[in-house]
């Protein structure tokens, strides 16, 4: 079946779309503290946004993923992270979100030597992720916390992320 939407890099045009899809879709949401939009916004301005891909329907966004480089142990290994990924709320759950994540995985593999995600691993597992003994993120339960290597041996150590994610 042939996706009734687009998928496409964001433009400048896009930001304030993407900021409101982003609230719209964390909000409730269990896991969420709420500052998901403000971190694309962070990573946008710190030119920290490695791959940032919207779903567009009608002209309209209702999809978006983020992609920004991590280091492992202090180091940049050319490895990125996922997220946020957000659908708005109406079209959760009917495959926007795997597609961004399919499509951005794919773009990336051919630079970068691996993924990490804080997510669902019952979600996650679908793209290959999986816990991997060794790549660690403190201060959340380990089961969540997942890798996807593409090249080279997994390295070892403890996953920062870009500021963006803590203000």
């Amino acid at each position: 079946m042939t996706p009734d939407f687009v998928i496409r890099p964001e433009t400048p045009a896009d930001a304030e779309a993407i900021s409101a899809l982003t609230t719209a879709a964390f909000a409730g949401a269990e896991h969420s503290d709420g500052t998901e939009a403000q971190i694309v916004t962070r990573l946008r301005a710190a030119n920290a946004l490695l791959l940032s891909l919207v779903a567009e329907q009608n002209g309209q966004i209702i999809g978006h993923a983020a992609f920004s480089d991590v280091t492992i142990g202090g180091h940049d290994l050319a490895w990125v992270g996922l997220g946020p990924v957000s659908v708005v709320p109406a079209r959760q759950a009917s495959g926007i979100g795997s597609a961004l994540i399919r499509e951005g995985l794919s773009r990336l593999q051919a630079d970068r030597k691996g993924c990490v995600v804080l997510g669902d691993p019952g979600y996650y597992a679908r793209f290959g992720f999986a816990v991997t003994p060794g790549i660690t993120y403190p201060g959340v339960p380990p089961e969540y916390f997942m890798a996807l290597r593409w090249d080279g041996p997994a390295p070892q150590g403890e996953v920062a992320y870009h500021p963006a994610f803590t203000g």
